[in-house]
């Protein structure tokens, strides 16, 4: 279909190229203006995105049950270790 293509554009290599440029830029226009907006309300379930426990007590701004986020970072627990093990040296093993 490429090849098609390319020999039906008309005025040599610069008038390929040219032509080449305004049909991937009309066919990227077609998409953003008409495409993507029709399709987009279909994509909605893929883009309702939530990582986390729903009951947390992290929200979104608009979250109407009016829970705020908390600044206290001694609020929730980390569900793993912190602090870095503590290594002693190994005896050298001199021969």
């Amino acid at each position: 279909m490429y090849a098609w293509i390319w020999r039906k554009l008309p005025f040599g290599l610069w008038g390929k190229l040219t032509g080449s440029v305004l049909m991937i830029g009309a066919v990227s226009l077609v998409l953003w203006m008409f495409v993507f907006p029709a399709v987009e309300p279909m994509l909605t379930p893929f883009d309702d995105v939530q990582v986390g426990d729903p009951n947390s007590g992290y929200s979104d701004v608009s979250d109407p049950s009016g829970v705020t986020p908390s600044t206290n970072p001694g609020d929730h627990e980390i569900p793993y270790e912190t602090t870095e093990p503590t290594i002693s040296p190994s005896p050298s093993k001199r021969r």
